[in-house]
C-alpha cells in the first residue's frame, strides 16, 4: 500500500489520464470531492482497471445496472475472507476474518438466518417506543443558541444506546462499542490509533474477551431475543465461540453494521437539508415527507463508501474480461449518482417518487439485514426533530473520515436557534 496523498480539489478530474485514475484514495471522500471522478468513469470507462494503485490492482464498477450484475451473481463475485473478503484493502491472510457478510452462500444464509429475527417487523415494533424514548430524552437534553457537535451529541450517543440494546450490553458501557467499531473499520495510514493490523487485533481482543464472557452467560440461559443468545442458540452459529477469529469477525460485523450506516445518515442527513434550504422549507411545510426523506437521506450519503468482491470465474462485465481471482470493487457511491438509472442523481429530493431505488444497502443476498432498523431509527429522530425545532443550523463545514469504505463524518458543528 502507497503513503496517502493529498487531492486537490480543484484538479481537472476529466484531464488525468485515464488509467491513472485511482478512486481508492481516501483523501477523495475525507476531502468530498470524489464525484467528478465517478462522473467520468460512469461516462467513459464505467467497468475501470486501476493498476497498481493505492490498494493495489483493481477493476472499478461505477454503474447501478453493473454493480446489480455483481451483487446478484455470488457464484462468480466471491465475498469469501480468505480470498479478500468486502473491502479493498489486502490484508495479511492471518488478519482476515470470516463473518457471514465475508462468506458465500450456502454457509452465508445459515449464519445470517440466525440473526434476522432481531430485525423481523413484530421485533422492531417492540423496539420503537425504546428508540422514541431514548430519542425524545437526547433531543431534550441539547443546547440551544450555542454550537455543539451533532456527531457527538446525537449521532454517536443514539447509535451507541441502539447496539446496547441489541448486545444487551450494559448500558454504562456503550461507549466501548464506538470504540471498537471505529478501530475495527480504521484505515492504518490515517495517522490513528490503527496504524497496523496489529495494533487493530491487539484493540478488537478486548472485544473478543468481552464477548465470548457474555456468550457463555447467554448459553447458559434460555433464548432471548438479543444478537449474542441468538448467536449462541442458533443451530448454525452455536460452536462459533469455538473459534475466536470468526466469532470477532462476526462481532465486529455487527457491531460496525448497526453503528456506522445509522450514525452517518444522521449526520449527512442533517447536513443535506442545511444545504438544501428548498428541500429544509419543504419538510417543515409538510412532516409527513419523512417517510420518502428518510431513503433519500441514505441514498444521499451512501454511508458505505464501496464493497469488494473476488472473480472466482472469469467472467464479462460492461464488456470487459474479468479474470478469475481479480478484486472487482463495487462503488455505491457512484451507482447512487447513476444518471442512465435516478432521475436527477444529483440533485436532493425528499418527496422523490421511488426513494428506495438505491444502492446504499446492497442487493441480493448480501442485502443489509438491519436496513428497516436503520430506517426506523431516522423516522423517529426526524419525526421528533421536527416536533421540537424548526431548524437546526450548520456552523461549518462538516469534517469527514479518512476512508474509502466508510463515508463516514467525525464532526459537524451545528446550532438550534433559541
Amino acid at each position: 500500500m502507497n503513503a496517502p496523498v493529498n487531492i486537490d480539489p480543484a484538479a481537472d478530474a476529466w484531464s488525468i489520464p485515464l488509467d491513472q485514475i485511482d478512486v481508492s484514495n481516501p483523501r477523495l471522500y475525507q476531502q468530498d470531492c470524489y464525484f467528478p471522478y465517478f462522473e467520468r468513469l460512469r461516462r467513459e470507462d464505467p467497468v475501470h482497471y486501476r493498476k497498481d494503485g493505492m490498494y493495489g490492482s483493481f477493476w472499478s464498477v461505477t454503474k447501478f445496472k453493473d454493480i446489480m450484475q455483481v451483487e446478484t451473481h455470488p457464484g462468480i463475485y466471491s465475498s469469501e475472507a480468505k480470498l479478500g473478503g468486502i473491502s479493498i484493502t489486502d490484508r495479511p491472510m492471518e488478519f482476515r476474518r470470516s463473518s457471514f457478510i465475508s462468506s458465500d452462500p450456502p454457509r452465508h444464509d445459515e449464519q445470517r438466518k440466525v440473526v434476522s429475527p432481531i430485525v423481523a417487523p413484530a421485533n422492531l415494533n417492540n423496539m420503537s417506543s425504546i428508540i422514541r424514548e431514548r430519542t425524545c430524552r437526547v433531543l431534550d437534553g441539547l443546547p440551544r443558541n450555542e454550537t455543539f457537535d451533532w456527531v457527538q451529541e446525537v449521532s454517536i450517543e443514539l447509535t451507541t444506546l441502539m447496539l446496547a440494546t441489541l448486545f444487551d450490553f450494559p448500558l454504562a458501557d456503550r461507549s466501548k462499542l464506538t470504540w471498537w467499531s471505529d478501530r475495527a473499520t480504521e484505515d492504518v495510514n490515517a495517522g490513528g490509533i490503527v496504524n497496523s493490523e496489529e495494533k487493530r487485533l491487539e484493540i478488537l481482543r478486548e472485544a473478543l474477551q468481552v464477548f465470548t464472557g457474555m456468550w457463555h452467560e447467554r448459553a447458559a440461559r434460555p433464548p432471548s431475543y438479543d444478537l449474542i443468545s441468538m448467536l449462541a442458540h442458533g443451530e448454525a452459529t452455536r460452536n462459533l465461540v469455538n473459534d475466536p477469529q470468526e466469532f470477532l469477525g462476526n462481532l465486529t460485523l455487527l457491531i460496525v453494521g448497526g453503528n456506522d450506516t445509522t450514525r452517518n445518515s444522521m449526520s449527512g442527513g442533517l447536513a443535506a437539508l442545511c444545504k438544501h434550504p428548498a428541500e429544509y422549507d419543504k419538510l417543515r411545510a409538510n412532516p409527513g415527507l419523512i417517510p420518502s426523506m428518510v431513503p433519500e437521506i441514505i441514498r444521499w450519503v451512501s454511508p458505505i463508501i464501496h464493497m469488494r468482491r473476488t472473480a472466482v470465474a472469469d467472467a464479462e462485465l460492461g464488456g470487459k474480461q474479468i479474470r478469475k481471482g481479480d478484486k472487482v470493487v463495487m462503488w455505491y457511491v457512484s451507482g447512487n449518482r447513476d444518471e442512465d438509472s435516478i432521475d436527477n442523481p444529483n440533485d436532493f429530493i425528499i418527496d422523490r417518487a421511488r426513494p428506495r431505488h438505491h444502492l446504499s444497502f446492497g442487493f441480493g443476498v448480501h442485502r443489509c439485514v438491519g436496513n428497516r432498523l436503520a430506517e426506523m431509527q431516522l423516522n423517529i429522530l426526524w419525526e421528533e426533530i421536527m416536533k421540537r425545532f424548526p431548524r437546526i443550523e450548520l456552523m461549518e463545514e462538516p469534517k469527514r473520515l479518512y476512508s474509502n469504505f466508510i463515508h463516514g463524518i467525525t464532526e459537524m458543528k451545528v446550532r438550534i436557534p433559541a
